[in-house]
């Protein structure tokens, strides 16, 4: 995607980035998640929350949003890893969200590629990463970037329903993910 520029996150970004996370959530996870739950999602209290989440982190969360001709694409967040299982050097991909019409344009890619790097430079040897378990999309992105599913799975509760989650890893080198280039998503 020509003109893609990814850079930290500012509070002036936090609706659309809501918007895009929120839209994304609607369309990824349609008949993965209670159609209820995702109905109930709320742009304005998502935007709510990455704004607190912003302005009150202690910026071991990083996040990055890709924009085009100055209109915002594209978010993804990582940070320390969250599971007690993890090991020195390791580091969590929260996020990776794209404008679902811009879907297989590179933004995701990018989104990626960024922040591993920037996580390499950080001096993190692996990436982890959840994700449902059937969103075979996603999975397919993932795996063309070198992520592989290390055995461990887990439910996210979503409306009362466990929705179970499996986690990926991959190590990075000090390039981020190195000279992989998966196709365009």
């Amino acid at each position: 995607m020509s003109g893609l520029r990814v850079r930290e996150m500012t509070l002036d970004d936090c609706p659309r980035v809501a918007e895009i996370r929120v839209r994304g959530w609607q369309s990824a996870y349609k008949g993965l998640i209670p159609q209820a739950y995702l109905d109930g999602l709320s742009v304005a209290e998502d935007a709510a929350r990455r704004r607190r989440n912003l302005e009150e982190g202690d910026g071991s969360v990083v996040n990055l949003v890709a924009e085009r001709a100055g209109s915002v694409v594209g978010w993804a967040c990582h940070g320390p890893h969250r599971d007690r299982e993890a090991r020195a050097g390791e580091v969590e991909l929260y996020a990776i969200y794209v404008h679902p019409d811009l879907i297989g344009q590179g933004v995701g890619w990018a989104l990626l590629r960024e922040s591993a790097g920037r996580c390499a430079a950080a001096g993190h040897e692996r990436m982890l990463l959840w994700v449902l378990k059937e969103n075979t999309p996603a999975r397919r992105f993932y795996e063309r970037a070198g992520f592989s599913p290390d055995g461990s799975e887990e439910p996210f509760e979503a409306g009362g329903v466990a929705v179970p989650e499996v986690r990926y890893g991959r190590p990075l080198t000090r390039a981020g993910l190195g000279p992989r280039t998966p196709d365009p998503a």
